[in-house]
């Protein structure tokens, strides 16, 4: 799918942006009500959660989808398998990676943490992996490929010419 580390890595900050700020909004949402407020502490959280998103997604998550992915998907497994299977472990591990961050923020390593963090696992999930499988996964593949067009699409149209 990518050409590059450079534009694998560029697919990974449009992802890591849209779903840390979408799940930021739905969070805080949970925690405050809705209200027009929830952009402005989102935007307020979103430096320091887009860091460690990142970090967990490019040195933690991603390397354990690598893992888990190669002992399920085959050569021969269509790109559409490939993203299917890629996004969805991918947001399960971030669901547990950001989760802990958002238990740590808010509440701290209090008494009731674990607890907390189940419930902010659960509450996340169901919202996360529909988004990021069903949305923002699908959204964010059509414009990487408007800006990087893969390399049959480039061999195609040379041909035509």
């Amino acid at each position: 799918m990518f050409k590059n580390k450079k534009e694998h890595f560029i697919f990974i900050l449009m992802i890591c942006t849209t779903m840390v700020f979408i799940m930021s909004c739905y969070n805080i949402a949970i925690i405050e009500g809705f209200s027009l407020n929830i952009f402005k502490h989102a935007l307020m959280g979103f430096p320091l959660a887009f860091v460690y998103a990142l970090i967990g997604d490019i040195f933690i998550v991603g390397k354990i989808v690598k893992l888990i992915s190669s002992k399920i998907l085959k050569p021969n497994d269509s790109i559409a398998k490939i993203g299917l299977c890629m996004s969805f472990f991918t947001g399960c591990g971030m669901v547990i990676w950001m989760s802990l961050f958002g238990v740590v923020t808010n509440i701290g390593l209090s008494s009731n943490f674990i607890y907390a963090y189940i419930i902010a696992m659960f509450t996340n999930f169901i919202f996360a992996i529909p988004l990021n499988l069903l949305i923002v996964s699908p959204l964010m593949r059509f414009l990487f490929f408007k800006l990087f067009p893969p390399i049959s699409h480039i061999d195609n149209q040379r041909k035509a010419v």
